[in-house]
């Protein structure tokens, strides 16, 4: 990933919302993105992800707090804010008789300096299909579609929500490079998504929202090396998990079994993968389905919501990978 420089274009103080009811969906956050970065917010469903991006989007006013996009007020200065920033809905909700072109050239008529619709249309692979109705494209090219109206005015920030949902593998690289290239470009993106593998291999920076409030936050390697890594094998026939070397000289700061297959979780990854090579290669055994790593984004991701549950005293609802590919 490239380096830009150092300009906050998005920058949020002490971010609370309050919704009608008494609701308080964002607690008091606070972070900030660079010019040409890409920052996600990663959060389980609830954790506060859409209604900050709508504060930041300028669709309401914060309960308390501060948020400045391009050095103004998106709520009260919107119109120096919208005409620089570019907005993909998790659903674009287009008339469904329009054509994809039809599509474009309307959408183009209400954007600042938009670009020719074609060329944005080709951005986004959908050069084949100005003809068609938009009832009749797939979840994905109505994905593409909604992508390429965002970028119809050549945003320096572009707001993204869920952009691969309904996309296939390829459908996924493609736009993970279009947006690369974008941010390459000087243009700032920020990006919910519950893909964690996307928000892993786009992202700079990232935050995990937990009930209203930063959990972590951080490149995503910060973040997943606070988890622990772990280390996965089958224990030798004969052998048992007391006649491996003191955990502790491991480095390991937990365990658990399966049968013979044995889980270490470590901080010192190398040393303790060094040692337990080391033991096998002395006593003469081998270690099969020998498995290690460090710790995922998704790991992390999981790790850090149960930790915050049990701070805060609150039931933890079990999440899966499934959530996040929904």
């Amino acid at each position: 990933m490239q380096a830009h420089g150092h300009e906050h274009v998005i920058e949020v103080t002490g971010l609370r919302r309050v919704y009608g009811d008494g609701f308080e969906a964002v607690r008091g956050i606070d972070f900030s993105v660079r010019r040409g970065e890409i920052f996600a917010l990663l959060g389980t469903n609830g954790a506060g992800k859409t209604s900050t991006v709508e504060l930041l989007e300028g669709l309401a006013a914060p309960a308390g707090g501060r948020v400045r996009v391009l050095g103004h007020d998106p709520y009260t200065e919107r119109a120096a804010v919208r005409p620089r920033t570019g907005v993909m809905l998790q659903e674009g909700g287009f008339p469904s008789e329009l054509t994809v072109a039809e599509t474009a050239r309307m959408w183009a008529g209400c954007v600042t300096g938009a670009r020719p619709p074609r060329e944005a249309l080709a951005r986004v692979g959908l050069e084949k299909k100005t003809d068609v109705r938009v009832k009749q494209l797939s979840g994905g090219e109505r994905r593409r579609l909604d992508l390429a109206l965002a970028l119809l005015g050549d945003p320096e920030v572009l707001f993204l929500d869920e952009p691969t949902t309904g996309l296939d593998a390829e459908g996924r690289r493609d736009t993970w490079e279009l947006v690369s290239a974008l941010r390459d470009g000087g243009t700032t993106v920020l990006l919910t998504t519950h893909y964690l593998e996307e928000a892993e291999n786009l992202s700079d920076r990232l935050a995990i929202l937990h009930e209203g409030r930063i959990a972590a936050t951080g490149t995503p390697a910060e973040v997943t090396a606070a988890q622990p890594s772990r280390i996965t094998f089958e224990l030798p026939e004969g052998y048992f998990l007391g006649d491996l070397p003191p955990l502790d000289e491991l480095g390991v700061c937990g365990h658990g079994a399966d049968g013979r297959l044995v889980r270490l979780q470590t901080r010192e990854l190398q040393r303790a993968a060094t040692r337990l090579l080391v033991w096998a290669e002395t006593a003469g055994v081998e270690l099969r389905r020998l498995d290690v790593r460090s710790a995922s984004l998704e790991e992390a991701f999981l790790g850090i919501a149960k930790e915050a549950s049990a701070q805060t005293g609150t039931p933890r609802t079990k999440q899966t990978k499934q959530e996040y590919a929904a």
